[in-house]
């Protein structure tokens, strides 16, 4: 396959089943579980997104100014396996060619040429009202297709805030050793991945050791140990 970020951290035809991503909300009561498949899927649609409607292609920049959220993972996995490079530092989205972001963070984004809402509604619902000019992703990401055929993208290409796929590969690896990430294992993270290092920690080396990720936001701290138990959950990242 390419050498992507997401098609080497990702193998949907090995391992297509496996949970990899179980999102919680507890100020909403949201719970969604996201198999390699659906998880890819999800990347290809946004992929496909950014490629037909915004006109991106490899090697663009794509500013992701969200939360630790699933949706936000499949945003950033769709970018890398289009080939862009993706910063999550506000400070440095003016350049970029695209942004997604949610819609209290539009001012962030001012003057990039194409922005994409998201609304993170647990039932998919859009955002209504956004500026003209601003893309609805939650209507807009729906239509495009389930399979992504990129091309062939250099390992020397970056993939984030300057880093080239092989050197953030890299360093999910060692960070997943570093941070005793067992494969297979089945994490509980509250992590934002409000930078690069945090991204690193908080979702790719979770990915790049395999593993599962049970992510939750708004913890309720009297939930978290029957939570731990009824997702079969071997430890804390």
């Amino acid at each position: 396959m390419p050498a992507t970020v997401t098609a080497a951290l990702i193998d949907p035809i090995a391992d297509p089943a496996t949970p990899r991503i179980t999102y919680y909300d507890d100020g909403t009561g949201e719970r969604i579980e996201l198999s390699t498949v659906t998880l890819m899927n999800w990347a290809a649609k946004t992929a496909n997104m950014l490629r037909d409607e915004f006109g991106l292609a490899a090697g663009d920049k794509v500013a992701v100014l969200l939360p630790s959220h699933w949706q936000t993972a499949a945003v950033l996995l769709g970018a890398w396996w289009l080939g862009c490079e993706v910063t999550v530092d506000p400070d440095a989205a003016a350049d970029a060619h695209a942004a997604l972001v949610t819609e209290d963070r539009l001012d962030a984004v001012d003057g990039v040429d194409e922005v994409a809402a998201l609304s993170l509604d647990p039932f998919g619902r859009g955002l209504d009202d956004l500026p003209v000019g601003v893309t609805d992703y939650a209507t807009t990401v729906r239509v495009h297709g389930d399979d992504f055929f990129p091309s062939a993208i250099a390992g020397d290409a970056p993939a984030l805030a300057g880093d080239t796929v092989e050197q953030v590969l890299a360093r999910a690896r060692e960070r997943a050793e570093a941070l005793g990430i067992a494969p297979g294992a089945r994490l509980l993270s509250q992590r934002e991945w409000d930078d690069a290092d945090a991204l690193v920690d908080g979702l790719l080396a979770p990915l790049a050791a395999r593993a599962s990720l049970v992510q939750v936001r708004g913890a309720d701290p009297a939930a978290l140990d029957k939570r731990r138990a009824s997702e079969k959950v071997t430890a804390d990242l």
